[in-house]
This record gives C-alpha cells, structure tokens and sequence, in this order.
C-alpha cells in the first residue's frame, strides 16, 4: 500500500510537473510560491544565500582613462569553475525549485563493544528536495540518497529507513477553504513542548540516528499520515490519521546494543530483536490556541506504544501494545525566559491493571522547562521530567524472577547550553540528561562551525553511563561515540 502511494506522489510531483508547466506570467505579474508551511524548529536546514558580486573594479588615476589596457586572456581556476557551474545550476529553469545539501559523516566508539562495530557511523548523503506550486496546490519531495559503509544489506525500506534511499517527504499541501488546511502524504510532524523529551508528540523517532551522531534533525522520522488543520477564532483543531501504523525506528541491536531482558544481558548484532508491527491505523488531535502571550493546547492519540512496549517470550517477538493519551499543554512568559509544561496520562489498553509483565503498565508523564538568555549569546535551558508507573505493586507481584524491576518514579532532568562565538558563525553547545532514579546520564557536547553561506562543519559526541546495565542510559554506555561532519549546502 506505501509503495503505491509513494509511486502516485513521485508521478505528480516529478512527470506532472514536467508535462504542464503552466505558461509564466508578464514581467511585474509573478507570484511568490514560498507559502509552504515551516518545518518544526530546531528541524529546518537554512537554506544558503548565493554569494554577491564584489563589486565594480577600482578607477583609474586621472588622466589614464581613456589608454585601453591590453586584452589578456583570463587565467583559469577551479574556484572561478566552481562558481560557473553553480550559477549556471542556479539559473536554469527548471520546472520546480530545487534545494538540498552533500554530507558526509564519520564517527567512532570511544569503549570496546563486543557486540558492534567499532565505527559507530560512516555514511555520506545527498537531500533533494523538489517543490512546486499550482495555484492553491503545493507538491513537495524531499529524498534523501545514502551510501551507508556500517550496514551490509543496502535492500530499501521506507519504514525502518533503511537502504540507499530514505524518503522523507512525499506530500501535497491545499486549502480547500478559508479555515482549512490539508497534507496528505509523507511528512514529518512535531506536536508538544519538549526539548528532546516528548509526551504528547506520538510521531515515529529514530533513536539510532540520534544516538550515532547523525543531525538532530533526524532524531524525527516521517509518517504518512492525512493532516487536517482547522482555523477558527475560538480555537485551532489539528487532526493526524495514520492509515497504517508508523512506529519509531527503535534500537533493535543493528547499530546500538541495548538490555535484553529476555537475556538478562547486553545484546546487539548477536540477538536483534524482531518486532510484530500492527497493521491498522492512528489518530491524533491537537486543539490549540493562544491566551494572552501563552499557547496553550490540549492533546488526544489513540493507537500503539510507538516503541515496543511489550515482549511475546513464546516467538520470542517484540510487541506494540494499544495505546491512548491524553494530555495538555502551556508555554510562555515566565520571568526573564520562557516556561513550560506539558502532562499526559498513558493508557495502555492491553493491560490497564498491570497484570502482565511483559506489557507496559499505564502511566502519568510529567514535563516543566524553562529557557533563558543568561548573557548576550549564552543561552541556558532546563528540564525536569517525571514518569510515573501506575498500579506498581501488580506489577512487582507478577514480575518475573531474574528480571530486573522498574521504579515506580522515573526521574530525569535535563540541561542544555549554548554560545554563539565568532560572528554567531560557531555554535558551542552541550545537552545532558541526567536520572537520579535510575542514577545514569546521557551527554551530548557539540561544535557547530558555519565556515560561509554553504559549508558547515560539525564535532560532536554522544557520551553515555551509568550504575546499572538495565536502566534506560545504563544500557548504552558501550555505544558512546564521537563523530565528524562535513555538509555543503545549495
């Protein structure tokens, strides 16, 4: 079913196009074809401002005007090349506008892990994006082509985002009214107020992404989902189906060794983990609006854990219980910065009394963060998160022996800091979790270098520990690793 969709959306956004241009308008007549809506912030790539003429040349002393100086021929230099090729890239007519930047990425494991490789990420990567409008009508492709040196088996999978294709956008985008938006296709959707900690956003994640160093970017992966935006002076309605359930792109031991409980030790490449994915769909809804200077929303999903939130031991499976929540949330002014909160309640419909171990209990999830600029360009932020298991003692009684227990309270604070330095063209920043439940941490230090309008440089690392192999960090601390990034942009 997702790969004729797919095949539908790479005909009207590539062949279409291509056969009904429609005819350009008078000078002075053309129109401004940069409504699509913005992607989630902290999720955008910049898109770089060609460089500007230099300039007229300097005149000459008085008197020598008029001496024509001699015709030599120009020396040729692959920098005055380069520029050629862009320019003449930059003003072709092509029947949409294209978009896009050349990546490549390395990294290393900074311990011994007996059950993955010792590079821990070394891919190069090319993103186009197309887009094109007709009237009300917006078409977007976004493709990302990959050569992925870590994996073996280069077969494409649009879900799990494995291969030499991952596709990240296959949409169309219309008003069929005033008050009503439409996108219906692949996107990537963000709902919630979190930094790096989410409730009340059930869209799918890769969390191998985020934890081998690919840009944060990533840590979102797409859904293909039907979109409807409602508007109205009361209040906004966002509502998400999913005809097919897209789930995270979960750590299963291919790239991150993880905490088999099944196990009772640390597994990777010599157990992934299988999962049974359902087939039927999910809704979500967003009812939004603002009061005074705080937005406020409340929040509605029903469907399935989007990690794996329960085991089958007899085939040895992985399970996506049924899920629903339920949540709400507020930001803004708060002092000198910015504050928020965010609550959900996680119903977890295959066991709503907590009889069975091997399926999530419900819980209550708590967020509240607050953002300030400490000095000029240094930028401070923290988090202080709460997960609450619900009917903890069912869940003690029927545990099985030798598998180590959760706590009934999860507690976890974050920190993230940031400086701009050198024009605000270096990005010195560090994001930490911190659990003092599950006494474990989780480090992200990074240097960020915009070396001019195309080229960006990137140093980074994601440093885990803990006491215990079991906890949620813990379990990583032999995946900690450092990488470097190279990405021209156009």
């Amino acid at each position: 079913m997702k790969s004729s969709v797919i095949l539908f959306f790479f005909y009207w956004l590539i062949i279409l196009p291509v056969m009904a241009q429609e005819p350009a308008l008078p000078a002075g007549l053309g129109k401004d074809n940069s409504n699509e809506p913005d992607l989630p912030a902290g999720l955008t790539i910049k898109k770089p401002v060609l460089p500007k003429d230099q300039g007229d040349e300097p005149a000459l002393p008085s008197g020598l005007e008029s001496v024509p100086a001699p015709a030599l021929p120009e020396k040729p230099s692959a920098e005055n090349d380069t520029e050629s090729l862009w320019d003449s890239w930059a003003d072709a007519k092509l029947p949409f506008s294209l978009t896009g930047f050349w990546e490549a990425r390395g990294g290393t494991r900074v311990v011994n892990d007996a059950h993955e490789r010792g590079t821990s990420i070394a891919e190069t990567r090319l993103q186009l994006e197309l887009d094109k409008s007709f009237q009300s009508v917006t078409f977007n492709l976004t493709t990302d082509l990959i050569y992925d040196q870590i994996v073996k088996n280069h077969r494409i999978d649009l879900n799990t985002g494995r291969g030499w294709i991952d596709l990240r956008s296959a949409n169309l985008t219309f008003s069929p009214t005033s008050f009503m938006d439409i996108k219906a296709g692949r996107q990537i959707l963000t709902w919630g107020t979190g930094d790096l900690l989410f409730i009340n956003d059930l869209f799918p994640k890769d969390w191998n992404a985020f934890f081998i160093g690919r840009d944060e970017e990533y840590l979102k992966a797409p859904s293909d989902t039907f979109k409807t935006s409602l508007f109205s002076d009361l209040a906004n309605l966002d509502i998400a189906y999913t005809p097919e359930f897209d789930a995270d792109r979960f750590i299963d031991g291919r790239r991150i060794s993880f905490f088999a409980p099944q196990l009772g030790a640390i597994a990777g490449r010599n157990a992934i983990a299988h999962s049974n994915r359902p087939k039927d769909g999910e809704l979500a809804l967003r009812l939004y609006r603002n009061i005074g200077a705080y937005e406020a929303a409340v929040y509605f999903y029903d469907g399935h854990w989007k990690s794996p939130g329960g085991f089958d031991p007899g085939n040895n499976l992985a399970l996506f219980p049924k899920l629903r929540v339920t949540g709400g949330s507020i930001r803004g002014p708060l002092g000198k910065g910015i504050g928020n909160i965010e609550v959900g309640y996680y119903d977890s419909r295959d066991d709503n009394k907590g009889n069975n171990p091997f399926i999530n209990n419900s819980e209550f999830r708590i967020l509240a963060g607050y953002e300030q600029e400490i000095v000029r360009n240094l930028t401070l932020s923290t988090q202080y998160y709460l997960e609450h298991m619900v009917d903890h003692n069912n869940y003690l009684r029927t545990l099985p022996a030798g598998i180590p227990a959760r706590d009934e309270n999860r507690h976890l604070l974050t920190t993230r800091l940031t400086l701009l330095t050198h024009s605000q063209n270096v990005t010195w920043s560090v994001f930490g979790y911190y659990s003092p439940s599950d006494e474990d941490f989780y480090l992200r230090p990074k240097v960020n270098y915009r070396v001019d309008d195309h080229w960006i440089a990137e140093l980074g690392g994601n440093i885990f520990g803990g006491k215990n192999v079991h906890t949620f960090f813990g379990q990583f601390r032999d995946n900690s690793n450092i990488y470097l990034a190279l990405r021209y942009g156009f």
